[in-house]
Order: C-alpha cells, then sequence, then structure tokens
C-alpha cells in the first residue's frame, strides 16, 4: 500500500506533550472471530506502535513501526483511516494514535532492534476480544473497545478520509 506522504492528517495540539506514539490495531479474522494482535513489553500488553519522528504523518509511522516490530507489511485500512488516541502516560508527557487496519498475516516474527540488540517485545498474542480486554494494559483497554466495535458493525461503513494514494 502507498499512501501520498505530502497528505497529512490532523493532530491535536501536541505542544502539550513531548511525544506522539503512532500504532496500529492489527486484526485478523480465524473461524469467524476477528483477532487482534498483542505484544508484550516489560509485562505490558499493547499494539504495535512507535514515535512519530519529526515532520512524519502519524498514519505513515504507525505503518513503519508495525513492520518493524512484526514483520507485518500487508496492512489494509479498510475501515478508513479514524484514530484513536490514548489519554497522556509516561508521566503525563505522551500519547498515543492508534488507527485499525485487518492484515492477512498470521505469522508475526519479533525481529532485533539494532539500536538496542534485541526485541523490542517478549511475546506476542493474537487475542479474541474478550482476552484482549484482559491483557491489554488499561491505557489501551478503550482503543480496543473502539477497534472491536468498528470491525464488527454491520455494512461497509468508511471512517476517516483515506489519504491520497501515491503515483508509482
Amino acid at each position: 500500500m502507498r499512501i501520498d506522504k505530502s497528505k497529512k492528517t490532523s493532530c491535536p495540539d501536541r505542544s502539550r506533550f513531548k511525544t506522539l506514539s503512532a500504532g496500529v490495531a492489527v486484526c485478523r479474522q480465524k473461524g469467524g472471530k476477528w483477532l487482534f494482535l498483542l505484544l508484550c513489553s516489560d509485562g505490558f500488553w499493547d499494539f504495535p506502535k512507535g514515535i512519530v519522528e519529526q515532520g512524519e504523518d502519524p498514519v505513515h509511522a504507525a505503518i513503519r513501526e508495525t513492520e518493524e516490530e512484526t514483520t507485518i507489511n500487508d496492512l489494509a485500512f479498510r475501515w478508513g483511516y479514524a484514530s484513536r488516541d490514548t489519554g497522556p502516560y509516561n508521566n503525563r508527557s505522551k500519547i498515543a494514535r492508534y488507527y485499525i487496519a485487518e492484515t492477512g498475516t498470521e505469522t508475526v516474527r519479533l525481529p532485533v532492534n539494532p539500536e538496542i540488540g534485541k526485541p523490542e517485545h517478549d511475546a506476542f498474542a493474537w487475542a479474541d476480544y474478550e482476552t484482549a480486554m484482559k491483557l491489554a494494559a488499561p491505557r489501551v483497554r478503550s482503543v480496543v473497545e473502539w477497534a472491536h466495535k468498528i470491525i464488527t458493525s454491520r455494512g461497509t461503513c468508511r471512517y476517516g478520509a483515506r489519504p491520497k494514494a501515491a503515483a508509482e
């Protein structure tokens, strides 16, 4: 999937926070059920996410971080590009913005991050809604609820504006 990098998505006033992270509530269907991909780091379960670099669009950061952390590179934003922000965390200096995307990939790899010499996460799980709600860190549970509501709603309603595709 290619997205026009000149297209900027709307962002809240970031001046209140030192850091914006962006991630994806990655989901896939198996046996008629939706499963969410959660990653564990230091005992906390979360979706793939990472810091939005200076001048980088949050959607692009979310896609990049998902691939860097899981090797998943077939994200389909079939529900559009709406996002959900968490409340502030990490001494109120950081917020995380999440998008929803489907993958056809079942195999997840947790590659070594060359900057730290080890994978960023200790484990991963494909979890149904109930399990995801139990595993997810408290600040992430509202994102799980939001994503579950959208992916299980009937119809083909799109949420959020689709970034313009780049010319090849």
